[in-house]
């Protein structure tokens, strides 16, 4: 195995992952029974799969609505400028403003995307100017999501 090669997943590790993946907080025994394994093998996989790597954090999952945060507004950015100044500062504004749950670099026109989430319009508009007093930005496209048809936090396990 070459340095930095994780081993593959087998049917087990998958399907404990996949189990995980729906709640964290699934008790040992129940996904041991679930996929066929006894508790102490199984515990000793979850355990393993920790270890290399495989868990960024265990996380709650909160419903944005009771929150009242249930307006998502996706922000495709152009850059002021691609020096490492900049991005740097960009990184840090992004990670200064609450409402600016994701941000993605991208190939192609746009360069950056942002999923903010507010509970309106009012409320984006007061994130998008604290976002550009921190940093200059050459265009600014936003988009509010009408109805959110598909999200999920569940990763695909077939390539791994």
């Amino acid at each position: 195995m070459a340095k930095g090669e994780r081993p593959a997943l087998d049917s087990y590790d998958r399907k404990i992952l996949s189990r995980l993946q729906r709640n964290s907080e699934t008790p040992v025994a129940e996904i041991a029974a679930e996929i066929g394994l006894t508790t102490t093998p199984c515990w000793r996989r979850i355990r393993k799969l920790e270890q290399r790597g495989y868990f960024k954090r265990r996380v709650v999952l909160l419903d944005e609505e009771k929150l009242n945060v249930g307006v998502s507004v996706f922000m495709a950015i152009r850059a002021g400028e691609h020096s490492r100044e900049w991005s740097q500062a960009f990184v840090k504004a992004t990670r200064d403003i609450p409402e600016i749950v994701d941000v993605f670099r991208l190939a192609g026109e746009i360069d950056y995307m942002l999923r903010v989430v507010v509970p309106d319009i009012a409320t984006y508009d007061s994130v998008y100017q604290r976002l550009i007093e921190k940093v200059d930005i050459r265009d600014v496209s936003s988009m509010f999501a009408m109805e959110t048809i598909r999200s999920s936090t569940e990763l695909p396990l077939d390539y791994a």
